[in-house]
């Protein structure tokens, strides 16, 4: 039996089930479902379930699961497996997340596409080490140094967690770039029921391999890429490099036109990228935008707000990065008010505010509790 074979009779023993299920193990499940079949990681709460059921159930698809060493060892390895014909991920909390910020400016100047899981938790440094938070949004977009750009996507329910993590795998391949998952402790030790899809009707991107003479970093926006083994003589290297993959780190236009098309690729295609949930009323005073676990007691407090006569509308950031620039923009022309309940200081507040001039309100908490929805609306409300 191939390879494909094996995932799809996995794949189907779980088809239409309806399971009670925690959102880490949604996230392994959407990983096998988005075809990886490699996985590093090195344990970190609240990320560690993930690892955990990969370990089990991998083998189950004839895919490898390995504990590295440390968070740089684990990237590093997903990076080396892709390059060798794998469709890899690890997964990582706050700490190993910065840990693995070099890998990740690695795996965006080699154009490896490949997927990484933050489960953020509270800090900085160890923090709180169980708690849920919403702290590495920035660090998700600015941890690596240089100029890129990044996709970064939030679920905030355990279904989503499953189906977001396939969306994931592909918009890596499509992209040829890394992708993060940016979910928090809240919704990956969340359970609730899941669905499970039926392999048939998901729709996997194909990994594109280049053509004989074809330039592996560059020719096209988006070039092919290909596989040690194939018999194609590439260098993969993180400096600076010519079409062919050739070091070239004296030559300013080689660079700039490197570097340049890396973050068009995804600057160009943002539209195509990010996905919004929009719930909007007609003549709305107010605005509320959220994201991840927040976005939960958010669109309670909206509800009830509303019961109440208030006249709100309400926006969820799914895909944080590329930021959903537009769409606040439109946002910001219908209301007078944006609030912005995160479990952090304000990161997305701050970032909303340079595309609105309507005013913007932080409604922040720390701590590793997450907000009510009394909390939200006694802002929200009045």
């Amino acid at each position: 039996m191939s390879h494909s074979e094996v995932r799809q009779k996995y794949l189907k023993q779980l088809s239409g089930k309806t399971l009670f299920m925690q959102g880490d193990a949604a996230c392994a499940y959407g990983a096998i479902y988005g075809g990886c079949d490699f996985f590093a990681g090195y344990p970190i709460t609240p990320a560690s379930e993930i690892a955990e059921l990969l370990a089990l159930e991998m083998p189950k698809v004839d895919g490898y699961c390995l504990q590295m060493e440390d968070e740089i060892a684990s990237l590093a390895a997903v990076i080396g497996a892709v390059w060798s014909g794998a469709k890899g991920m690890t997964a990582t909390s706050g700490p190993g997340f910065s840990l693995m910020q070099e890998a990740i400016g690695y795996a965006i100047m080699t154009e490896t596409p490949c997927v990484i899981i933050d489960v953020q938790r509270s800090g900085p440094a160890t923090g709180q080490a169980t708690k849920p938070a919403q702290g590495d949004v920035m660090q998700a977009r600015w941890g690596t140094h240089g100029d890129h750009e990044i996709i970064a996507i939030a679920p905030n329910s355990v279904q989503e967690c499953l189906l977001i993590t396939i969306e994931c795998f592909n918009l890596a391949e499509e992209f040829r770039n890394p992708v993060i998952l940016l979910t928090d402790g809240e919704i990956g030790h969340l359970r609730e029921k899941i669905v499970m899809p039926d392999p048939d009707d998901i729709k996997l991107t194909p990994r594109r391999i280049a053509h004989k003479g074809e330039a592996i970093f560059g020719g096209n926006l988006i070039p092919s890429m290909v596989e040690f083994g194939m018999g194609t003589f590439v260098h993969v290297t993180g400096s600076t490099h010519k079409e062919s993959g050739m070091r070239d780190v004296e030559t300013q236009s080689v660079h700039e036109k490197l570097v340049t098309r890396i973050y068009n690729k995804i600057d160009s295609n943002r539209e195509k990228i990010i996905r919004v949930e929009k719930d909007y009323i007609g003549d709305a005073e107010q605005g509320v935008v959220s994201y991840g676990a927040a976005s939960r007691p958010a669109r309670g407090a909206v509800i009830r707000a509303r019961k109440e006569g208030k006249k709100i509308d309400f926006l969820r950031l799914i895909t944080v990065w590329p930021f959903a620039g537009n769409e606040i923009r439109e946002l910001g022309r219908r209301v007078k008010k944006i609030f912005v309940p995160e479990m952090n200081l304000g990161q997305v507040s701050r970032e909303i505010q340079r595309f609105t001039d309507c005013q913007v309100i932080s409604v922040p908490k720390i701590g590793g509790i997450p907000h009510s929805i009394d909390e939200i609306y006694k802002v929200i409300g009045w």
